[in-house]
């Protein structure tokens, strides 16, 4: 058992001390997740990686009672967390304009596996939640890769999937989410 499915299980058993020695652990790890997901974002977004680590420890702090199982889950768990924050500020931002103007995220930096360079984050979201509905492992890939800025390897260690099969699921969902995109 890793150290952070350990301080997660001994969070899970009441053990507030856990949470400050998981924050410790993660929160370094947590800021590069969270630069990845706002490398995507505009130039002039508000949330800072910062600000992003510290929205979603705000929201794990309630979850303590979730049966945590392994690091693995802890870090799907995140990555999601920061996509939800910014696509739920994405749509506070076009509920504000009220002009039907969306976010758009740029692809540059990211592997091209859309059609187009600018994507809208919404319309993103919507059929990420498509792939998970069929493939959900094939979804956390995407998470960890796209938004989380996660290498195959990485990927691979942390959804405890070989290096060939992170691949597979990565390929298959890129073309899978360039073909539901198109539509």
């Amino acid at each position: 058992m890793g150290t952070v499915t350990k301080l997660l299980v001994r969070w899970n058993d009441g053990d507030r001390g856990a949470l400050d020695e998981l924050t410790t652990l993660t929160y370094d790890e947590l800021r590069k997740i969270a630069r990845a997901h706002l490398r995507l974002e505009r130039p002039d977004h508000i949330l800072q990686p910062t600000a992003l680590v510290h929205a979603v420890y705000e929201q794990l702090v309630p979850m303590r009672e979730m049966s945590w199982q392994c690091r693995t889950q802890f870090y799907g768990m995140v990555t999601r967390m920061m996509k939800n924050i910014l696509v739920d500020h994405a749509r506070r931002r076009l509920a504000e304009k009220r002009s039907g103007k969306r976010s758009f995220i740029t692809l540059d930096k990211a592997d091209r596996f859309l059609p187009r360079q600018n994507v809208d984050l919404l319309e993103l979201n919507h059929a990420l939640e498509l792939l998970a509905a069929t493939y959900p492992e094939h979804c956390m890939v995407v998470e960890l890769r796209f938004f989380g800025g996660m290498t195959i390897e990485e990927t691979a260690e942390v959804v405890g999937l070989s290096h060939a099969t992170v691949e597979r699921h990565w390929n298959f969902a890129r073309a899978w989410l360039r073909k539901e995109m198109t539509k």
